[in-house]
């Protein structure tokens, strides 16, 4: 019984370290996770359904959209800057997404956002990865949103299609040498990092949905 007691007291114990410890981890792979999503815009596209026709109508939407931002960016913007002028120009944003949706012969209605915190999967582009977590990002939502999701970064500018230089010389250009290293895993230590954001993130999200 003695034996028993000191064994859940000991479980107990060890519960409230690891709880401790997920928060200062967490805490940490917070700031540098955040500090790396105040140098980008990213862009999140939701098709209206996972059918192989909205899945490919989806790419279309983005391809407008993505043309139309390339127009409206000056090479010399910043990021408040091109956050400051795709937010003025939303309505055309989602103008054009609406014409590519009516040129390919259909009629959902297409909307355009910006959302300050955007939760994003890690996910690779080429020669670099971005962890997951919050980013403000560039919303386009085709019809009920209800299909599979397109992530990209519109600043830089990753995933604009006319872009001359390696995608991954556009985002690494402002990241200081942390921030770099993260992205394009220089080392094992940013490869577990990554791993941690994601359980970390999971943890979170599941404890907010509970």
């Amino acid at each position: 019984m003695i034996a028993n007691r000191t064994l859940r007291r000991c479980q107990a114990v060890l519960a409230l370290v690891l709880v401790a410890l997920s928060a200062l981890l967490g805490a940490c792979l917070d700031r540098e996770q955040g500090d790396l999503a105040d140098q980008l815009l990213r862009l999140h596209v939701l098709a209206n359904s996972d059918s192989e026709a909205d899945q490919a109508l989806k790419l279309q939407v983005r391809d407008a959209v993505l043309e139309e931002a390339r127009a409206l960016l000056p090479e010399t913007a910043t990021r408040d800057e091109a956050i400051a002028i795709l937010s003025d120009a939303l309505p055309e944003l989602a103008q054009a997404g609406a014409d590519a949706v009516a040129a390919a012969g259909y009629t959902y209605p297409v909307t355009a956002s910006l959302e300050e915190s955007a939760w994003f999967p890690t996910k690779d582009y080429g020669e670099i990865s971005l962890p997951t977590g919050s980013y403000t990002a560039l919303r386009l939502v085709i019809g009920e949103g209800a299909g599979q999701n397109w992530w990209c970064v519109v600043f830089p500018p990753l995933c604009l299609g006319a872009v001359s230089e390696p995608a991954s010389s556009a985002v690494l250009d402002g990241l200081d040498a942390a921030q770099a290293a993260l992205v394009t895993g220089e080392s094992q230590e940013y490869v577990l990092k990554f791993k941690l954001m994601e359980v970390v993130e999971g943890i979170r999200r599941r404890w907010e949905g509970a």
